[in-house]
């Protein structure tokens, strides 16, 4: 069996520096890390990462939790997309990603406090921030490493978390659709005890009191970030007496259940309904009509939020603890001008 100390024999380094790339310690220069693992897979040489990881106390795995049960969030692909960030960065640094939900908070609860007390992952990623979070009190009270996706409801000082100004856009996109003349606008968020709806919610109310138009409160609508969701909203909408002319959706699996359920009504986007959304998944460019649609750069998301909670564990220096990520608005096909 190939040792440490063949891969040090043949490279010219010490058994140390060997354990050194190993661990991938950053005072090792990157070109003797390079040269060091080319031996490693000359010779076929596979480091003992359990029994490392004991002596250092790290397990090198981050455990990332979902908002919900796994088949229904990862329905949406702004979760395939936020995972597919974070596993990246992951990879490039040699950790480990533990995914996690449960079927109700209790389980998920339960979930966490096993990964925390049994020391099986070194830091949480949270995929979520909701009003009241126990998960998120109980991390505090552990001094557990934790980074959060979106924005927290409290403690924003303290916790670390990468999110989009969600305020910001949901007013950016509501005034695209008051610039081309609507002024029945309808709101459609996630649950409203998730802060990325609270937030995006609050800018559109601010978009329409700019504009000298009232809030209506049966013109927002609150479901699940699920294409089964986006229909339902639609009945509730449609049974208005007055019916809006263009509708926000906070979330773009969402809008494919608007438009769906609209069509099956005889009514198009944009000919009958103006609709506008947020995310920019994959499908919202091919599909019909093609979404205008928020970019809130899904993947940066991820490989942000993975950096963080690695910087903490491995006690870098962390300049901030709001990492806001930029939007822009994908324009497309989804809006009529009202003249």
């Amino acid at each position: 069996m190939v040792t440490i100390k063949d891969i040090a024999k043949v490279t010219g380094f010490s058994p140390s520096t060997i354990s050194r790339v190993i661990a991938n310690n950053s005072r090792i220069s990157e070109e003797t890390k390079q040269k060091v693992r080319a031996v490693m897979d000359e010779l076929g040489y596979h480091p003992n990462l359990t029994a490392r990881n004991l002596v250092v106390q790290s397990t090198k795995t981050i455990g990332v939790i979902m908002p919900s049960s796994a088949d229904k969030s990862l329905q949406n692909p702004f979760f395939t997309e936020v995972l597919r960030g974070i596993g990246s960065y992951f990879h490039q640094k040699q950790f480990s990603m533990l995914l996690s939900s449960g079927q109700t908070e209790e389980e998920k609860f339960k979930e966490i406090e096993r990964m925390v007390l049994g020391k099986y992952v070194d830091g949480i990623i949270l995929l979520y921030s909701r009003l009241n979070d126990s998960v998120v009190d109980f991390l505090k009270e552990k001094n557990f490493p934790f980074v959060m996706v979106g924005k927290p409801s409290e403690y924003k000082d303290e916790i670390v978390h990468v999110d989009n100004d969600n305020i910001k856009a949901g007013k950016d996109i509501t005034e695209h659709l008051l610039e081309n003349g609507h002024k029945r606008i309808s709101f459609i968020g996630g649950a409203a005890d998730l802060v990325v709806t609270i937030d995006r919610q609050k800018g559109y109310e601010t978009a329409l009191k700019e504009a000298g138009i009232p809030v209506s409160e049966e013109y927002i609508i609150h479901t699940e970030f699920l294409k089964s969701g986006g229909r339902e909203a639609v009945e509730q909408i449609l049974e208005l007496k007055v019916k809006p002319d263009a509708i926000v959706v906070s979330d773009d699996l969402i809008s494919v259940g608007v438009i769906s359920m609209l069509e099956e009504y005889g009514l198009k986007v944009p000919e009958h309904i103006s609709l506008v959304s947020f995310n920019n998944i994959y499908f919202s460019e091919i599909i019909h009509p093609a979404l205008t649609t928020v970019d809130i750069q899904i993947y940066r998301l991820g490989v942000e939020s993975a950096k963080a909670i690695i910087q903490i564990c491995t006690n870098q220096v962390l300049n901030e603890k709001r990492i806001i990520i930029p939007h822009c608005i994908a324009y497309r096909n989804s809006v009529k001008v009202i003249k």
